[in-house]
């Protein structure tokens, strides 16, 4: 108990402190480019027009919204984060209480082994996507109260307010817009990273080298921002659905088509060149064979 109150606690500082953050990366996901392209330099030192960066985004919110306005939705993230972090703990405490391994069941894996791998990588999966599940609506809800910046709507404006205007308007079945591809890239991140990590560690790195552990760790690190990068277009898929034809100006027309299935919203995203869309927030180039419309603050 004493951990995951320490974990629930450590999570919500980690996510006060990087919520403005992912409050402009979904802004940018959606399309909204509030400030027009300005010339830069790119790494090697040439003369680029650039988009403005996570800074200059940054000092836009807060002209128009305080400092106080980076922080929108930050209330439903915390309870995501809160009732995850539990449900996660939860799940797997029963699952090392068991008495078989989940995969293979009989004699337990030995440690390092694939086998061991495997059966851990399914222990945390289960976890995970129990938590992911739970948390969902809450994960809806701050998207929503995100992309209101774009359209300056306030219909999403509390917790339990925003539970009620979901369900008056879309159902149950609206608390899980985007869930579908949000469970597979946390699913498939997941097991490129474990999958990976083990090859390296096993056929790369020797176990009599010194700073074994401190190498291992770092390979874990490394396949993880691999697993990310490359699982990329799910979150951005999960984030566009989440908001999309739910009222706001962000999920509407010029800015997103209403699309009827998250694959509609990954075909379209693909035919525009669009899947990295808000992946990096520094060194922002500028869509190819796009044209920048000041009027309607996005690309088109």
């Amino acid at each position: 108990m004493a951990d995951t109150c320490g974990q629930v606690l450590l999570g919500s500082g980690l996510t006060v402190l990087s919520h403005p953050l992912m409050y402009i990366k979904v802004l940018v996901q959606v399309g909204h480019e509030p400030l027009p392209p300005t010339l830069g330099r790119n790494l090697f030192g040439r003369q680029v027009y650039q988009l403005p960066g996570l800074f200059a985004y940054a000092k836009h919110i807060i002209k128009i919204d305080g400092k106080s306005g980076l922080f929108n939705g930050l209330a439903p993230r915390l309870c995501a984060g809160t009732i995850g972090t539990i449900v996660h703990s939860r799940v797997l405490q029963k699952s090392q209480e068991s008495k078989f391994e989940v995969v293979g069941g009989g004699r337990k894996a030995e440690e390092g082994s694939l086998q061991h791998v495997v059966n851990e990588t399914t222990r945390e999966m289960i976890a995970r996507s129990c938590a992911t599940i739970v948390t969902h609506p809450f994960h809806v809800i701050t998207l929503r109260c995100m992309v209101q910046f774009i359209g300056r709507e306030a219909k999403y404006s509390g917790v339990f307010d925003s539970i009620i205007t979901v369900y008056r308007e879309e159902g149950i079945l609206g608390f899980f817009a985007g869930l579908i591809p949000r469970l597979l890239g946390d699913v498939l991140s997941l097991w490129i990273c474990n999958m990976l990590a083990h090859l390296i560690n096993t056929y790369a790195i020797d176990d009599s080298m010194s700073h074994t552990s401190e190498i291992k760790n770092c390979s874990q690190a490394v396949t993880g921002f691999l697993a990310s990068m490359l699982t990329y277009p799910f979150v951005l898929v999960s984030n566009l659905m989440a908001v999309n034809n739910c009222g706001l100006a962000g999920g509407l027309p010029p800015y997103a088509p209403i699309y009827p299935t998250w694959l509609d919203c990954w075909s379209h995203l693909s035919r525009e060149g669009n899947m990295s869309r808000g992946n990096s927030l520094f060194f922002r180039k500028l869509p190819v064979g796009k044209t920048y419309a000041i009027d309607q603050k996005r690309f088109f």
